[in-house]
Parts: C-alpha cells; structure tokens; sequence
C-alpha cells in the first residue's frame, strides 16, 4: 500500500436530495473516488459536511497528506474556521485537489485570492479533455485525450490566477473552452483543481478519470525534504 494518506471530502447532499444523483452515486460521490484512490494503493479515509467540524477535525487533517474536496450547493455552510484550518495545512505542506463545482469552495477562492467564477450550462455535451503538458506527472499514463461522453459545460472566462502548470484544457460541443487542470503552489502545498465530474453524470467511475485522480494525489503529496526552514538564523552555514 502506498504510504500517501488521502481524505476524501464531500458535502454528500444532492445522492441524499436528489434523485438522479442518488443513481449515479448511491453512496456518496466521496465513496467512488475513494474507491479509484483505494484500487491504486492509497490510504483513504472520507468526511462529509455534516459530521462534526465537517469531519475535517485537526487529529484529521494532521494525519492526511492529501485532502480532495468536491462541493457545490453548500458551499456557504462550510464555517470559516473549518476553511482557515485547511489552509493553515495546505500552506504548511499538506496537497489539496478541488474537484468540478469545488472552483466555488470557500477554501479554493481564498487560496487563489479571486473570484473563481465561470460560464457553464448543463446540457450533457461531449467533452474533450485534452492533455497540454505530456511530461507533467499527473498526465503520466493518459492518451492525448480523454472523451467524456456527457459534461456541465465550464467555460472561459475562468476567474482564477494564471495556472503554475496547466495540464489540461477542455473543449466542449458548443465551441468553449475551459482550463481543466491547474497547478499551483501555495506556501509548502501543491493545489491541483480538476474540472471533470458532476453530480448526475458518472464522470468519476471513467478508467482515464480514476487514473488522473491518483496521478493528482502522487503529484500533490508533500515532499518533506523540499519544504523551507524559516525563522531566525544566528550564525551564517559554513561555505567552502
């Protein structure tokens, strides 16, 4: 098993409220990523909104290495101090990977510093997702493009700061296109956010889907030996 622990975050309210979600995902969106990570050797634990501290308690957070998180119509019930918590860790190295509607997080707009607004419309289009940057880590293994065959349609202008690295970008039936994998960096943390997935359509049981995901957590799991020491220096290092 991979050492790399992951916790899956959901706010798990439109598969209980709704009823074509409840079909494409019986038991929680949280629960089918868990899986795609759990099949390539992660250690994955889960947490919803409605568990208590949103199930992102401190001993939770301390012990994940990589936190994804998928949100959409609760976004504002996510209590600030729970979002301050999560950026405290992202900042001292843990990696976050915000999924689709999760551009809305109250985590994600503070971490870009800007709105992160788009265009969409919800008409099941084709997607092509195509790979912008064969040699980054997280396209390791994935065809030049992947068709996802029914999608919400994201489209630009996409209101967040210009990407470290861009991975992917989509385009869509009606002629848009939207940047759909985006690296930064943030204090000691990698932020990865993937466009991809919605609640109604089983974007997340793709192979390809599955396969990104767990290239994203290798990608976004902290590097103990590159993170940067901080603070006063009372002697200069030795030089020879």
């Amino acid at each position: 098993m991979n050492s790399t622990r992951v916790t899956v975050w959901n706010e798990f309210r439109h598969e209980r409220e709704d009823e074509a979600s409840k079909e494409c995902y019986p038991d929680g969106i949280h629960t089918i990523v868990a899986s795609a990570l759990e099949e390539q050797g992660f250690d994955v634990g889960t947490a919803t909104l409605d568990e208590p501290e949103h199930g992102l308690t401190e001993e939770v957070l301390a012990e994940t290495d990589v936190l994804m998180w998928w949100g959409h119509i609760a976004h504002d019930e996510v209590a600030d101090e729970i979002v301050e918590r999560v950026q405290q860790r992202v900042l001292d190295g843990m990696g976050l990977i915000v999924l689709h509607s999760g551009h809305f997080s109250k985590i994600f707009k503070q971490l870009m510093g800007t709105t992160c607004d788009l265009k969409w419309r919800e008409d099941g289009e084709r997607e092509r997702l195509w790979v912008v940057d064969s040699g980054h880590p997280i396209a390791d293994g994935i065809d030049e493009q992947v068709i996802v065959p029914n999608a919400e349609m994201y489209g630009e202008q996409f209101d967040i700061p210009a990407p470290d690295e861009l991975v992917f970008v989509s385009w869509f039936e009606g002629g848009e296109v939207f940047r759909s994998g985006c690296c930064y960096r943030r204090g000691s943390g990698r932020v990865f956010y993937f466009r991809p997935g919605h609640e109604t359509y089983p974007i997340y049981r793709q192979p390809e889907i599955r396969k990104i995901l767990g290239n994203a957590v290798e990608w976004a799991a902290p590097d103990e030996a590159s993170r940067p020491s901080f603070g006063n220096v009372p002697e200069p290092p030795e030089t020879h």
